[in-house]
């Protein structure tokens, strides 16, 4: 079986210039309670078509376990729906960057989480189109 639902190292976006780039020149939409930040780039990424990050708001959620299990709850609904999105971007020929922030005050179920991702990348593939 290939290995179509992972999420590798190359996929996170850690580059602190391309993080810059994103939030000041990127565009973004709201899924509530995820923000979603996107850039199509030109040849920025090697080996990959996207990279992805996740982030918390330490404002709402002081505490550092809450906050990592929101991102680990938010990698995971990601990795489970990303197909769709990865046949657009190798069919275009694009490469992406996306940073998804959790938004809301509360912690929500991990199937609320799950459909509200789902719902997510399908107005980013439209917003793609």
């Amino acid at each position: 079986m290939p290995a179509i639902f992972t999420y590798n190292k190359k996929e996170k976006l850690k580059s602190k210039k391309l993080l810059d780039e994103l939030f000041t020149q990127g565009n973004s939409f709201v899924v509530f309670p995820i923000k979603i930040f996107f850039k199509v780039v030109e040849n920025k990424l090697p080996d990959t078509t996207i990279q992805v990050g996740v982030g918390v708001s330490k404002k709402y959620f002081k505490h550092a376990t809450k906050r990592n299990r929101i991102k680990r709850l938010l990698r995971e609904t990601y990795r489970q729906n990303k197909l769709s999105l990865h046949e657009l971007l190798n069919n275009n020929n694009k490469q992406l960057t996306v940073f998804f922030l959790y938004i809301d005050k509360e912690l929500i179920s991990y199937q609320t989480l799950e459909n509200k991702m789902k719902i997510a990348i399908e107005k980013l593939i439209k917003q793609l189109s």
